[in-house]
């Protein structure tokens, strides 16, 4: 198969990998992500912003496999902890700890605060084994809960309440959640010119 006929998401997380790939459905071109390929060497998430981190996923994957690369990374952040966790929204409670352990100790440093504005921020990097990449960027706008509420989604979803819809991001099905939030948002815009996209990768595949 072509090398520009796939695209490699470049996750694990098997909730983003579907979000990503039920976005991208219709196009001519084969989505995978890295559970369909043996061990690959972990890459550093040490970027001072999501724009660094995507980028540095995407490039470093599209090096390894050889095959052009998606990545995606995005966080919440918080107004009263000054944008925490932000980069760190994966490793916020340790690097091995579950999604519940991360949404709780949120809610215990967010213990008597009266602002709970938070926002959910989305980069997306797609990029070819040498050179640049594109770039597209999602936020959606919402308040913490007090305690997790519905059984969906994944990270921080539970804790996410979106006030337009009245639920928490937990509470949605995956299509009403790729209709508002960051990932979908940024998603929609690759999309909308995804043949431009294909274009891009023709050219600057090796």
């Amino acid at each position: 198969m072509n090398p520009t006929e796939i695209l490699i998401i470049a996750t694990r997380n098997q909730g983003k990998a579907a979000e990503i790939s039920e976005l991208l459905s219709g196009f001519p071109i084969t989505i995978k992500n890295l559970n369909d390929f043996g061990p690959i060497p972990e890459v550093e998430e040490d970027g001072e912003s999501f724009d660094e981190n995507a980028y540095k996923k995407a490039s470093f994957t599209a090096r390894i496999l050889g095959y052009p690369a998606l990545a995606d990374d995005s966080g919440l952040v918080v107004d009263a902890l000054n944008g925490a966790p932000g980069v760190y929204s994966a490793r916020f409670a340790g690097p091995q700890a579950t999604d519940e352990e991360r949404c709780q100790k949120l809610l215990q440093q967010m213990e008597g605060q009266s602002n709970r504005k938070a926002a959910f921020e989305c980069v997306l990097s797609i990029a070819v084994p040498f050179g640049p990449a594109l770039t597209y960027e999602g936020r959606c706008e919402g308040v913490l809960t007090e305690a997790p509420r519905g059984a969906n989604g994944f990270g921080y979803d539970p804790i996410f309440y979106y006030a337009p819809i009245k639920k928490t991001f937990a509470e949605l099905t995956r299509q009403e959640k790729s209709q508002v939030s960051h990932r979908g948002q940024a998603l929609r815009q690759v999309r909308d010119e995804f043949d431009k996209v294909m274009q891009w990768i023709e050219i600057h595949m090796p």
